[in-house]
């Protein structure tokens, strides 16, 4: 083999290798990717699969129910137009409450609620921890 057909043949090596690593990087990234929908997005949908979602809205005032010696928790997840009740199993987050917005993660159940693995509370870009002063006392609350 000669030098020109061996670099040849390195090069080939090194693009095929490359081109692997992509390939199993990206089928890696397809097989976590979680699309953020709405109530009113998921309900559009055809027939939703068992794929992990991630949904955002609303929990609507007087939801949220807990039961008594457990943490299981229902509440509702609402938008302009559509509702999506969540079973959650967990603490909740310290900002989570009624009338706030909040996007959960998990998958469908039987009956069209979601049942949730993980609950994560939003807040806006004026947040101000509990128990710290606002920098601006015009703009508090």
């Amino acid at each position: 083999m000669s030098p020109r057909q061996r670099r040849f043949a390195i090069w080939a090596a090194v693009l095929m290798l490359a081109g692997a690593a992509v390939a199993l990087a990206l089928n890696a990234f397809q097989q976590n990717l979680v699309f953020y929908l709405t109530p009113s997005e998921l309900s559009a949908r055809p027939q939703a699969d068992n794929n992990a979602l991630r949904i955002g809205g609303y929990v609507q005032p007087g939801s949220l129910q807990r039961e008594a010696d457990s943490l299981a928790v229902r509440f509702v997840l609402a938008d302009a137009d559509h509702t999506l009740v969540v079973h959650y199993r967990g603490v909740l987050p310290d900002l989570f409450t009624e009338g706030k917005g909040a996007i959960v993660q998990g998958r469908l159940a039987a009956d069209g609620s979601l049942q949730a693995q993980e609950v994560l509370a939003k807040h806006d870009e004026n947040y101000t921890p509990p128990g710290l002063a606002p920098a601006n006392p015009a703009s508090a609350p």
